[in-house]
């Protein structure tokens, strides 16, 4: 059983501002507007005590390593901030390196997104990108020179045969009949390898350690394995391949890493990490101060899977429409639904960097991107489910102007403009032929104002055959103009547009992917919990001021929630919005 959600404690809605995407470079110093105030955590007490020591002169270089065969997500988002982010902190450098050792499984498509979306959440790496395959040479040099030590193996037992010399945490592993080969055999079968003399799957390079070790990882780890595959930056160069856990390492170390901060997945890992370098820094292959690899708790977020292998089967299945949905947590798909560098950077602050497993509420996601928006996105009045109001005692063809602050906490950004007539639009919703106690917007025979318009008053009501509302006769009070002097006040207020100068849009409106707060949890296909009602499209009427939304800019429509132009399917003449968070925390599934 899983344990609750995480209730984060959430920072004043000042905690951050401006959703700049404006790249933060190298040993600049954050701008403290886009986040709090930095939380001491572990591993800024292990950079602190290296710094106190002088362990690495001062220095502090992290890096990010993905894998370029998909698309980054949430979770990645948090790593990279961590990652960059300590790096800012203590004047240092983060590398972003591509592990782009198995040609199998990569592309360059996914290498651009994954640049495109580190420099999105507003980091830069110019002058320190770099890729597994620019140590193809070394790597190898240094596999032969492990095999010269006796500390390496050519293995010719099949994948199933290796499988099951392993061993299992209760039984330890079988030497492979292949483990006691001579130097020279062993240098001369990789050679082969190397100059693809032998078919994928015949051969594996492996270290030779430990194969009754109580960590599996120190089994004779394969470091090797055939792949007559031509690599995207190689080409046809090579034809044997190194495996990540001793790529990563050596990485590190040529590239003078200081502290390698992974999740804790890799905690098992790291004590072949330490062997790796331990012993090319004993044969002065390397030198001192090794890179410090550091684990911290992966982001665990409810009614997610982060898996990549479902993210796969999301896509291809079409349950999703692409990796750029906007249900999607991926970071395409959260740009494209409206979210903001500046909040997924104060989410990834606020959820912190520790040892302890935590599982994180989605809540507190769209909490950060409402604080950042609240002071961030222009206003605008939407409908959304649009019942027609004819008010009769307005002078037909007549036309009044109304004004309305683009931002009600900022007059600095002025004013914006809309027509009222005689025919309006209000949600539905807005209206209660039976109101139920509390109900405060328009009822038969009540009054509510139109927010920084007129109140008017409901006098009755026209329906269709099935007895549905299809329009709201009403009258207007002339005296009672937004903004007029000695005018009366009503209970309610509610937005509305103007049949004159409304302009039509499709809307959006995306709630979470799944019903369940964790479903991969018991016995079922995590695909049985995808919610029906994930996407929901509706007509809407919009204030003119809309006509020109461009992707990437926010707003608040007015008690509806935060919505964003879609950056795919929006256009001018065509607008498309996504809604990216309602106004409050009140889904429910």
């Amino acid at each position: 059983m899983n344990p609750a959600p995480t209730q984060l404690t959430t920072a004043p809605a000042n905690a951050t501002s401006s959703a700049s995407t404006e790249p933060i470079a190298v040993g600049q110093k954050r701008d403290s507007s886009l986040k709090p105030a930095a939380v001491s955590n572990f591993i800024r007490q292990v950079i602190e005590a290296d710094n106190a020591s002088g362990k690495h002169g001062g220095k502090v270089v992290t890096r990010f390593p993905p894998e370029p065969n998909g698309y980054l997500h949430i979770g990645h988002a948090k790593s990279i901030c961590v990652n960059f982010g300590l790096a800012q902190d203590y004047n240092g450098v983060c590398h972003l390196r591509f592990d782009d050792t198995n040609p199998v499984k990569e592309d360059v498509e996914y290498e651009d997104s994954i640049k495109e979306m580190v420099r999105w959440l507003g980091y830069s790496f110019d002058g320190h990108l770099y890729y597994a395959s620019d140590y193809f040479s070394k790597l190898y040099e240094f596999a032969e020179h492990f095999i010269e030590r006796g500390l390496a193996y050519v293995d010719s037992q099949s994948p199933e045969e290796m499988r099951a010399n392993r061993g299992t945490f209760e039984t330890p592993g079988t030497n492979s009949p292949f483990r006691d080969r001579s130097v020279s055999e062993n240098l001369a079968l990789f050679r082969e390898m190397r100059e693809g003399k032998h078919a994928d799957g015949a051969h594996v390079l492996r270290l030779k350690i430990d194969m009754a070790s109580p960590n599996i990882n120190l089994r004779d780890p394969a470091i090797y394995r055939i792949r007559h595959t031509a690599h995207h930056r190689t080409g046809t160069t090579w034809c044997v391949y190194p495996l990540y856990d001793y790529t990563h390492c050596i990485s590190d170390a040529l590239e003078r890493i200081t502290h390698s901060l992974c999740t804790l997945e890799f905690e098992a890992h790291r004590p072949l990490y330490d062997w790796v370098l331990a012993r090319l820094v004993e044969s002065g292959k390397l030198t001192l101060p090794s890179p410090q690899q550091i684990e911290f708790a992966r982001l665990n977020l409810t009614y997610t899977v982060m898996s990549k292998r479902k993210l796969i089967e999301l896509v291809e299945t079409g349950l999703v429409n692409g990796w750029d949905d906007p249900r999607l947590w991926t970071l395409a798909g959260l740009r494209r639904r409206g979210y903001t560098p500046a909040s997924i950077r104060l989410f990834a602050e606020r959820t912190g960097a520790s040892k302890a497993h935590q599982w994180v509420d989605m809540i507190e996601l769209e909490r950060a991107l409402r604080e950042d928006l609240d002071a961030t996105a222009a206003r605008a009045m939407v409908v959304l489910d649009p019942i027609r109001v004819v008010i009769e005692n307005w002078p037909e063809g007549h036309v009044e102007l109304c004004s309305a602050p683009v931002h009600p906490h900022d007059e600095s950004r002025g004013r914006r403009t809309f027509e009222i007539s005689r025919e309006v639009f209000i949600e539905r919703e807005d209206f209660m032929e039976i109101p139920s106690k509390g109900f405060f917007r328009l009822v038969p025979g009540g009054e509510v104002r139109l927010r920084y318009g007129y109140i008017i008053k409901c006098e009755r009501v026209e329906k269709d055959e099935n007895g549905r509302v299809t329009t709201i006769v009403a009258s207007y009070d002339p005296a009672t103009k937004s903004g007029t002097q000695g005018g009366r006040n009503v209970k309610g207020a509610i937005h509305w547009v103007s049949r004159s100068d409304a302009i039509a849009a499709e809307v959006r409106l995306y709630d979470r992917l799944f019903t369940v707060e964790n479903p991969d949890e018991g016995d079922g296909d995590y695909k049985d919990y995808v919610n029906p009602n994930s996407l929901q499209t509706v007509r809407a009427w919009c204030e003119p001021t809309l006509a020109s939304a461009a992707a990437d800019q926010s707003y608040q429509f007015e008690r509806n929630g935060y919505f964003t132009p879609d950056r795919v399917d929006s256009k001018a003449g065509a607008l498309v919005f996504n809604r990216a968070a309602t106004l409050k925390d009140g889904w429910k599934p």
